[in-house]
């Protein structure tokens, strides 16, 4: 099951945008993971948004805020492709959600942590990605 954290300083992002940044990436993040669009599994995929208070981010650089998302997912559940769709996408999404224009996408880090099978649990037990991915085939996309 996929979880999204996206690190930000406080203001950094615009009204509407931190309105909805937090199911956007979680909806990028199931996309590129190939899950179900399933209330279960929307429901699965937990997102956080974390803002540091005014002073706690800059660079040696500048003052400009930086956006930190990670990612963590079973290990196996994203190829090479899907992983560069995921920053591709996640980059988009933070920049639009800050009012930003793509010149600023360096100012976006992406990390995916990938969990080692039989290290994940939920609901009392150990979850393995093969348990993920029959479930996955036995959900219907709902509307």
């Amino acid at each position: 099951m996929p979880m999204i954290r996206l690190t930000v300083p406080v203001g950094a992002l615009a009204e509407e945008g931190r309105a909805t940044i937090q199911r956007d990436l979680a909806a990028v993040l199931l996309r590129w993971e190939g899950a179900p669009d399933t209330a279960f599994f929307r429901a699965q995929a937990w997102s956080y948004l974390v803002e540091l208070p005014e002073g706690a981010q800059t660079t040696a650089e500048d003052g400009a805020p930086r956006f930190l998302v990670e990612v963590t997912v079973p290990q196996g559940a994203l190829s090479e492709r899907r992983k560069n769709g995921l920053v591709k996408d996640a980059t988009k999404t933070v920049l639009s959600a800050a009012g930003l224009a793509p010149d600023d996408a360096l100012r976006v880090w992406v990390l995916v942590h990938e969990q080692p099978d039989g290290t994940w649990g939920a609901g009392g037990s150990v979850i393995r990605y093969a348990d993920l991915v029959a479930l996955a085939k036995g959900q219907q996309t709902d509307a």
